[in-house]
């Protein structure tokens, strides 16, 4: 039986934080991978994907890129490089292959059974991520057997596909992307679109992501927010993609080039799609939502008196849906061949056989400190920072609760 101070589920960015700042504190622990360093940019991830964030902001503690690119958009392939460097780096105690299958707790913190056998630990940080399982929507079971049902963890390229055309049901990061590339490939595609956070790629010339970074909107941590922080946790991903060329790519620049905009999917009944008649109104907030951040960024930049080195400010064309959207559609009669549910993601906690657990599955916690004695958790959306899920979230909250650990670890021997 292994024994560590701490044990480390994931070896992602989150987990690789953690153990990094573990070992600037001396406390011994074990990193626990199901796969290789990275395994989930290595394995579940479609071809072509991008980060959205750009390579200067991919940066963790102690290490960030140093390439001639710093506004360009790493491919999948780069981050796993990115993320395997930084692993050597910092010779992180990492056991390769070692799936976890059962956590119980005991009277003095955790029983973690792996394949590789049992491990017994004082602190446990959970660092598997937010995105092991695709959220697909119960309304699926409708789907006719003749019609090839998808998520993005399972799509590779367009040439993969079943024949015929495509419905993509959400339109957030994943939705725009897959149907921006499908559309391009020639095949007909219908996109389902509900609420959704839109937002430019570039804006009065720089990257809308160094203008989140600089007005510090990253940087909001889940104990100031004035809204309700659980809604803050569920928004859709931004509506944006990470190409060499910068692009912006929405719902009008999709219309454009021959994407059908449909509303949200609301039933399927005899092999016919049912679709909401709040495509409008849906994207209507997501323009002024969208117009709001852009209206704080032109305060910034005035409060601060830096106008003239920027490009003057300017708005985006409204999202234009047409005059009429269609409300049903037969999918066999329509040609299509395959529906992907760009519905979202969910954490995988089947091993978890402690009762930490809202009744969605989802664990419970107050910005990464777990409602069990010496359990912590990274890598969720809006964790402690609206970063928090994000590579250049990780070492903060990591920092965080590292701290938190050993401040415990030191009551526990005083």
């Amino acid at each position: 039986m292994g024994f560590a101070t701490a044990i480390i589920i994931g070896a992602g960015q989150s987990g690789l934080a953690m153990s990094w700042h573990l070992s600037t504190r001396s406390i011994d622990h074990m990193v626990l991978e199901r796969g290789e360093v990275a395994n989930s940019w290595l394995t579940e991830r479609w071809n072509s994907l991008r980060l959205l964030t750009p390579n200067w902001q991919t940066r963790l503690p102690g290490y960030a890129y140093r390439g001639d690119d710093p506004d360009g958009f790493m491919t999948m392939s780069e981050v796993v490089s990115f993320l395997q460097g930084y692993a050597r780096l910092s010779c992180a105690p990492i056991a390769r292959g070692a799936r976890v299958t059962r956590v119980r707790q005991q009277e003095v913190g955790y029983a973690v059974e792996t394949n590789f056998g049992p491990w017994r630990c004082r602190k446990l940080v959970i660092a598997t991520g937010a995105c092991n399982l695709a959220s697909i929507p119960s309304l699926a079971a409708g789907l006719p057997a003749a019609v090839t049902s998808l998520t993005p963890l399972q799509y590779i390229n367009p040439a993969l596909l079943p024949n015929g055309g495509v419905m993509i049901v959400g339109a957030s990061a994943s939705g725009i992307q897959l149907a921006r590339e499908i559309r391009a490939a020639g095949r007909r595609v219908v996109l389902c679109v509900g609420e959704h956070v839109r937002l430019p790629r570039t804006y009065r010339g720089r990257d809308i992501q160094w203008w989140m970074d600089a007005i510090g909107a990253m940087d909001v941590r889940y104990d100031t927010m004035v809204e309700d922080i659980e809604r803050a946790r569920r928004l859709p991903s931004l509506q944006l993609i990470g190409t060499p060329e910068r692009v912006t790519v929405d719902l009008n620049s999709l219309r454009k080039a021959g994407v059908e905009l449909v509303g949200r999917l609301v039933g399927l009944c005899d092999g016919k799609a049912q679709f909401s008649g709040s495509l409008a109104n849906h994207c209507a907030l997501a323009d002024l939502k969208m117009n709001r951040l852009l209206a704080s960024i032109d305060d910034w930049v005035n409060t601060s008196g830096l106008a003239q080195q920027f490009a003057p400010p300017h708005r985006f064309e409204p999202t234009d849906v047409g005059s009429e959207t269609r409300l049903c559609l037969d999918l066999i009669r329509a040609g299509i061949g395959t529906v992907i549910w760009a519905t979202g993601y969910r954490p995988d906690y089947s091993w978890l056989d402690v009762p930490v657990l809202d009744r969605k599955g989802r664990i419970r916690h107050d910005g990464g400190i777990v409602s069990a004695p010496g359990m912590y958790v990274m890598g969720l959306p809006f964790m402690r920072r609206r970063k928090s899920s994000f590579i250049d979230g990780a070492g903060a909250d990591a920092a965080d609760l590292a701290a938190h650990l050993s401040q415990n670890l030191n009551r526990a021997a005083a």
